[in-house]
């Protein structure tokens, strides 16, 4: 098997194995064991490990970004809610700050490439400088940005912190044992989030399917795209305001009796935005190559001026040998 799956969550993981036997996603094996019970060891032989893996959307951006399904990476989706505005700003003392568990997998194992999102603002931008400077601690370089669904074309904002980190297993070596920045200590699973019961609408109002007329008197469709994109096809979800909410086609979110339908939500509420997620791996990818061409170019005036400098040393005894044979035939 190429790639593993983790996700605590019995109704993501039955999705998870949907989508692999339908080749939506790399071919692999799902684990829906909590984090804190996989070892390293459990880990051997898979080129890919998808981490609180939710509904695959990691695999599913690579794919868009035309990372093969053989080729080394993991991702992690760690959870939010210790982190996000709306949950109970625990921070680090949240038990469902999972990062402790999946760096000790990651300083274990070593893959090359790492890329992870979590939530956007001041409380993100805090856990990714600490994170940060676990991953610089195992020799990794790590980058990230801040960037929104909807640069991308989504018809929501969902601004999220995307972030990758690269090694060099030699640098990992030179700079010796793993560390915590907060010394956490990682908790069970929760799930990451969860639909609200007020979404609930038994009586189906307020719903419109593919963009129909507007279920709200005298309040206007949305325009479409000119040009089609992964959201062209939506429906309209409408506000207690009037306001109009674009959602992908079929979902149904407010129906009445749709089948799994709050763990539908939940999957789609912890999901990545896989076109955007696909964005920005290309973009790391430009820099890695870019990394790489500069590596190799600094190690070939490396290794020149190396040769310089032994060519120099050798003209310098060549010199030495003539001025003392010299000497020595002066001498007689």
């Amino acid at each position: 098997m190429t790639a593993y799956y983790n996700d605590n969550d019995p109704f993501a993981g039955a999705w998870l194995r949907a989508l692999i036997a339908h080749g939506q996603i790399a071919c692999g094996d799902v684990d829906d064991r909590s984090i804190t019970d996989v070892k390293a060891s459990d880990l051997a032989g898979y080129r890919q490990c998808h981490f609180f893996a939710g509904i695959g959307g990691w695999s599913l951006a690579l794919r868009l970004a035309s990372w093969p399904d053989d080729w080394s990476v993991w991702t992690a989706s760690i959870p939010c809610q210790p982190l996000s505005s709306a949950g109970q700003h625990r921070g680090h003392a949240d038990k469902r700050h999972l990062w402790p568990a999946f760096f000790e997998l990651l300083a274990e194992r070593a893959p090359s490439v790492v890329f992870g999102e979590q939530v956007s603002g001041a409380a993100g931008r805090e856990w990714y400088a600490g994170i940060r400077a676990d991953l610089e601690a195992i020799g990794y370089a790590s980058g990230a940005a801040d960037l929104p669904a909807a640069s991308v074309g989504a018809p929501h904002y969902r601004p999220r912190i995307y972030w990758m980190a690269y090694t060099d297993r030699d640098r990992r070596q030179e700079l010796g044992a793993p560390r915590l920045h907060d010394n956490g200590k990682s908790g069970n699973d929760a799930p990451r989030s969860s639909a609200p019961d007020d979404l609930a609408d038994p009586g189906g109002h307020g719903w419109q399917q593919g963009g129909a007329s507007s279920a709200q008197a005298g309040q206007p469709e949305p325009a479409r795209p000119s040009a089609f994109n992964f959201w062209s096809d939506f429906g309209l979800v409408y506000e207690s305001n009037g306001a109009a909410l674009r959602i992908e086609s079929g979902i149904e979110p407010l129906a009445h009796g749709i089948p799994s339908r709050v763990g539908r939500l939940r999957g789609y509420g912890n999901a990545i935005v896989p076109p955007l997620a696909a964005e920005f791996i290309k973009a790391s990818m430009e820099t890695l190559r870019d990394a790489s061409a500069t590596s190799r170019g600094q190690q070939i005036l490396h290794d020149q001026d190396n040769r310089d400098r032994r060519n120099h040393r050798r003209r310098e005894l060549r010199r030495e040998r003539r001025t003392g044979m010299r000497d020595m035939f002066a001498g007689l």
